[in-house]
């Protein structure tokens, strides 16, 4: 009797230390990937530092410096900033996965510790996620991870956009200084350009920051929040997006307000990029004390078993639209929600969410 309980525990400290084995190898190859990645930044970096000092000396002697020369080294500048950007951004993934392999590793050290000395499997039944349960660990972890990932792709956009048209900015504005008297009908032209790029980059930077966080969120609310997203978004992505509100349009706290604005646009946003929808429509259902939505695509589908089961290897569960899908799932729960998902290869997916309108109701 005792050796049958005993074994469960024992296969899975073996898997758990089999798993602690692939993740510091994985480490030690990331490792050797940000290493040489890192050299390849420096370099670029230097490479942009030369080329602003060239453009420098072109600015300096703007009047004698042929049109072309200056179009030439200015394209050659932005190809360097493009190239060191993408570097960046390669650099900051193998970071990323360094990090999430790193607290992999811490958690299922904490359950090997935890396994040694309770037999978790003796039940048979599921771990409630308590807090400093194995599951509740595994919840928090990805949750912040995801946060973090986000806090990433923040930062990407705001150099690769904003920042860099800046950047842009500064550079005609300098050109154009200098042409004034020398050339005025050019420096007409590089104004011209100028106007239309800033034109263009606020309006990019006004879709940045509604995205970041709708100020209409705080003072309209939900609903009409989503409505003006789910226009922008057919607009902008040639996407036939339908909203249908089913019961009153009413206010929610706060928190949950965000919650079901952000996992519709998380959802919409994952039919677009990952499965190529070219239909999406979504339900919003506040008639009852428990509001619900449904989110339909028919884009590429994939295997939602293997996702919330937990099989499929490691490559499923890397999958961004993975990721994405369990913590929406585990956030949705720490409220008393729930997540559902219906999905295959060539019948799209749909999306179930639920969540209590109110604490009171948890």
């Amino acid at each position: 009797m005792n050796r049958d309980a005993a074994d469960p525990k024992e296969s899975l400290i073996e898997l758990i230390t089999e798993e602690m084995r692939r993740i510091k190898e994985k480490l030690a190859e990331i490792k050797g990937q940000i290493e040489q990645t890192q050299l390849i930044v420096d370099r670029e970096q230097q490479r942009n530092a030369d080329i602003a000092t060239e453009l420098r000396t072109i600015q300096d002697n703007i009047e004698t410096v042929p049109r072309q020369d200056i179009r030439q080294k200015y394209d050659e500048a932005l190809d360097a900033r493009f190239r060191l950007t993408t570097m960046r951004g390669q650099l900051e993934k193998f970071q990323s996965q360094r990090e999430q392999l790193e607290q992999q590793q811490l958690l299922l050290q904490q359950i090997l510790n935890a396994v040694s000395g309770v037999d978790i499997l003796s039940s048979g039944e599921e771990m409630p996620a308590t807090p400093g349960s194995a599951k509740a660990g595994v919840n928090i972890v990805r949750i912040v991870q995801a946060q973090e990932d986000e806090k990433r792709r923040l930062a990407r956009l705001m150099h690769d956009g904003p920042a860099q048209a800046l950047t842009n900015f500064i550079l005609q504005t300098e050109i154009c200084q200098r042409l004034f008297d020398r050339d005025p009908a050019r420096a007409a032209e590089e104004l011209a350009a100028l106007k239309q790029e800033a034109s263009s980059t606020f309006q990019k930077v006004r879709d940045f920051i509604f995205d970041l966080r709708p100020m209409m969120l705080d003072d309209l609310g939900v609903v009409p929040t989503v409505r003006r997203y789910v226009d922008s978004f057919r607009e902008k992505n040639d996407i036939d997006t339908r909203l249908e509100l089913v019961g009153e349009e009413r206010r929610l706290q706060t928190h949950r307000e965000v919650m079901v604005f952000r996992g519709i646009q998380d959802l919409i946003n994952h039919a677009r990029d990952y499965g190529n929808a070219t239909e999406i429509s979504i339900r919003l259902d506040m008639s009852t004390d428990r509001i619900k939505i449904d989110v339909t695509d028919n884009g590429r589908g994939f295997d939602a078993e293997a996702i919330f089961m937990g099989i499929g290897g490691e490559d499923v569960h890397l999958d961004p639209r993975t990721q994405g899908l369990l913590t929406l799932k585990e956030k949705f729960e720490l409220v008393g929600g729930l997540v559902g998902v219906t999905s295959s290869e060539n019948e799209g997916t749909s999306v179930h969410m639920e969540l209590p309108a109110s604490d009171d109701l948890y």
